[in-house]
């Protein structure tokens, strides 16, 4: 059984993508508090413990900052466009390190994927990935160093294919996990070990890999 916690200041960024609407969800669901950084205003209707921050520009840290203001952690869940160049992931925690430094938040998590980096091997899963969304992979590659080098309190976290069936509350996490062609983790599953890593750390300065 998951122990209580105390309430916590939970900031996402890319809240309306497909993972941080689930982290959003989640992390009302535990009581927590939730500044979600949105592109437009009324992405979410209104609800007690949420506060929606209108940021339709990642690059604007400023901006930011200000939301940022009073948060414990911050959640990156950020993604690019399916096709084409992007930089939003970069770009975006970029901003978020400027902002934490300056309001002293400490705590960053951050989903990448599996493939990036040292991982970006020979096998099956990576070969095919890079196939399919190779531009959203060059984002997370140019974004994982920017935050291993901020001086936080940061976790990378590695999932491979992304679902979007109900949580079944059963995962794998570790930094060795073996990925396979087939490996899958479901986005609630994905929100779920965030807001774990969150409230009871586990992995910090490290690059866990989860799969179900």
């Amino acid at each position: 059984m998951r122990q209580d916690v105390s309430q916590k200041v939970v900031a996402v960024l890319g809240a309306t993508g497909a993972t941080g609407r689930r982290v959003v969800s989640a992390a009302l669901e535990r009581g927590h508090r939730v500044v979600a950084l949105v592109r437009r205003a009324g992405s979410f209707a209104p609800v007690e413990g949420l506060d929606e921050v209108v940021w339709p520009d990642v690059t604007d840290a400023p901006a930011l900052t200000r939301a940022l203001s009073g948060a414990n952690v911050v959640i990156s869940a950020l993604g690019g466009a399916e096709k084409g160049p992007t930089t939003v992931c970069a770009d975006g925690v970029r901003s978020a390190v400027t902002a934490m430094k300056a309001t002293g938040t400490t705590r960053l998590i951050a989903v990448s994927a599996h493939g990036v980096l040292e991982t970006h091997d020979k096998s099956l899963y990576s070969v095919a990935v890079w196939a399919n969304v190779g531009e959203r992979m060059r984002d997370k590659e140019a974004m994982e160093p920017l935050i291993t080098a901020s001086g936080l309190d940061w976790t990378i976290v590695r999932p491979p294919k992304l679902s979007d069936h109900d949580a079944i509350g059963k995962y794998q996490a570790g930094t060795d996990l073996r990925i396979r062609l087939w490996s899958s983790i479901g986005r609630a599953d994905l929100a779920a070990f965030l807001l774990d890593e969150a409230e009871n750390p586990r992995f910090v300065h490290a690059c866990p890999r989860i799969t179900r």
